[in-house]
């Protein structure tokens, strides 16, 4: 339950409790309390394994950056700075984020489609060692200098960095793309991040990146697995619960709030 902000005169309660059947409720309550044990169980693990997983990711990122390497990068986004944002407006742009990508229970997924609606000249970056921040992110404080609307679409492992970025009044993408999620198209412009790596850099720590890699892979496919199994559990649980809800009352509430806050002065 999230408590309410200066309660009653901001913010209220919403109490959706009313519309539960006790009474049918109780005779169920152990099988309730198990699946709910169930569910968080595999979440625990979930979260396990995809952290386990984000770090080996983090060395494999820092594995093969250098000097060298930021200098490269951050050469190429000048090149695209200068070539596609041209300024827009005096007033600086705006910013949108949301998850392009995400680790879900039917395995790692990507909304391609989401990018194809938006832009027709993608630039596909096809990067295996998590390289795609350090090119991203000053293409994104760019296109907010000069006025563009940018959404910025964080990497699911590691959402402090950039995976995608589109920019829809340009009808142009920006889009992270390997071996485990490929771009599905020709794309107007391929760069490939993993030639920009030092190759003596490459060459010896070769064994280790393979190596984190692998496991890395493994951990998702596990956090995968208990995504699965906290599903079944939480599809026992709406089982369990829903011949005693009473959902007309629910929707109508819903409704109810929904007019409430449609009708505050904007």
């Amino acid at each position: 339950m999230v408590e309410p902000a200066c309660a009653g005169a901001v913010e209220r309660y919403v109490d959706l409790s009313r519309f539960y059947s006790w009474e049918g409720l109780q005779p169920i309550k152990g099988e309730i309390i198990a699946a709910g044990q169930a569910c968080s169980a595999c979440y625990k693990r979930v979260y396990r394994c995809l952290g386990a997983a984000g770090e080996l990711l983090e060395d494999v990122h820092d594995r093969v950056t250098s000097d060298l390497l930021t200098q490269k990068l951050a050469r190429r986004a000048r090149g695209i700075i200068l070539r596609e944002l041209k300024p827009l407006a005096a007033a600086p742009g705006v910013e949108h984020q949301g998850f392009l990508s995400a680790v879900t229970y039917q395995g790692s997924v990507t909304l391609w489609e989401t990018v194809e609606a938006q832009a027709g000249r993608v630039y596909e970056l096809w990067d295996s060692y998590g390289l795609a921040h350090d090119l991203l992110a000053p293409i994104l404080a760019a296109g907010l200098a000069t006025g563009h609307q940018v959404v910025a679409c964080p990497d699911p492992m590691a959402p402090q960095r950039l995976a995608h970025l589109i920019f829809p009044d340009l009808s142009l993408a920006f889009v992270t793309s390997n071996a485990a999620a490929p771009w599905p198209h020709h794309p107007y412009r391929r760069l490939r991040l993993d030639a920009m790596v030092d190759r003596e850099v490459y060459r010896s720590s070769r064994p280790r990146l393979r190596f984190a890699q692998k496991v890395a892979q493994a951990l998702v496919d596990q956090a995968v697995d208990g995504l699965r199994q906290a599903k079944a559990a939480h599809d026992d649980l709406e089982a369990l619960y829903n011949p005693h809800v009473d959902f007309d009352g629910v929707y109508q509430t819903a409704d109810q709030v929904a007019g409430e806050i449609f009708s505050l002065p904007q």
